[in-house]
């Protein structure tokens, strides 16, 4: 990628930028700026902060996180601390902070930890256990591999009993970092009965958790998720966070059934559960397609200049 130049990122950033392009155009340069890297791309993402989708916004800061580039902590910093902004949009912005994981982050997150928005507050007291973790060399623990190239907001358990872990999950009285990690030990284990005990997460009382279940799926791309996906998608008193989460995931796995899930939602009153519909679905017609990568966007400005 060293070889792409700043003019070529400006306009990718521009793809991004551009309100009257369709959402799943925009997603595309978003993910191609992320997967480009560097301050240029950061500044572009960073400057999208402006814009009205609330979806939009939640992955942007997703995506500033999953960076790992300290220089994204200033306008991240300032997401998380504009009570003006959607909490959707300030809760990821405290997870991708906490990816970071600079632990001179430790006062901001502490302040936020009693966040008058739950879904804030309880993102923040995970990210915080989080830096407690790496601060403590916690990288050193013989832990499940994960097959995925995510930074997760918690790492795995070192528990390795479904049933132990199932257990954590649905524990009310456990502090969410320690459900959140025997979330991420099931996921590692991909089977029968790791599946359904995540499946049970999305009857969890914490919208935060239950959104992450979702995203979860969404990593694993595995059918047998599609039943607790597709009820989480048609509850409409499900929390907005949660109902997107289940329909990106859904455009991940990206089978018929799961297109013509999405298909129905379309036209959501949510703006944030609409607007997942359409980037699933485009989503799912790439997993379907000879495509090379999602990420794509680098190549089709060169195919407008």
């Amino acid at each position: 990628m060293s070889n792409i130049g700043e003019q070529e990122i400006l306009n990718i950033g521009k793809v991004l930028n551009d309100p009257t392009r369709p959402m799943k155009e925009r997603f595309r340069a978003l993910f191609t700026l992320r997967n480009l890297g560097g301050e240029t791309a950061i500044k572009c993402i960073s400057e999208c902060f402006t814009d009205e989708s609330v979806l939009l916004k939640h992955e942007l800061a997703y995506c500033l996180g999953q960076m790992l580039d300290k220089r994204a902590i200033p306008v991240l910093r300032s997401v998380l601390e504009d009570n003006k902004q959607d909490p959707i949009v300030r809760h990821e912005a405290g997870e991708a902070l906490g990816a970071i994981g600079d632990p001179n982050l430790r006062e901001l997150l502490e302040k936020y930890q009693y966040d008058p928005s739950i879904e804030v507050a309880e993102t923040c007291q995970i990210a915080l256990q989080r830096l407690n973790w790496v601060a403590n060399d916690g990288a050193s623990e013989k832990l499940s591999k994960s097959p995925y190239s995510s930074i997760d907001p918690a790492p795995p358990s070192g528990e390795n009993n479904v049933a132990t872990l199932s257990k954590t999950l649905m524990d009310e009285t456990k502090p969410l970092y320690e459900r959140y990690r025997a979330m991420f030990s099931l996921r590692n284990m991909a089977t029968d009965d790791s599946i359904k005990a995540l499946g049970e997460g999305l009857k969890a009382s914490s919208a935060l958790f239950r959104h992450e279940v979702a995203f979860v799926f969404g990593q694993m791309q595995d059918e047998r998720s599609i039943p607790f996906l597709k009820k989480a998608l048609e509850d409409t008193a499900e929390h907005e966070m949660v109902r997107h989460e289940a329909a990106e995931a859904l455009g991940s796995i990206a089978t018929d059934e799961c297109t013509e899930i999405l298909k129905r939602y379309l036209n959501d009153p949510r703006p944030v559960v609409r607007e997942s519909c359409e980037v699933a679905l485009d989503m799912s017609e790439y997993e379907n397609s000879p495509e090379f990568q999602y990420a794509n966007t680098l190549f089709a400005v060169k195919a407008e200049a």
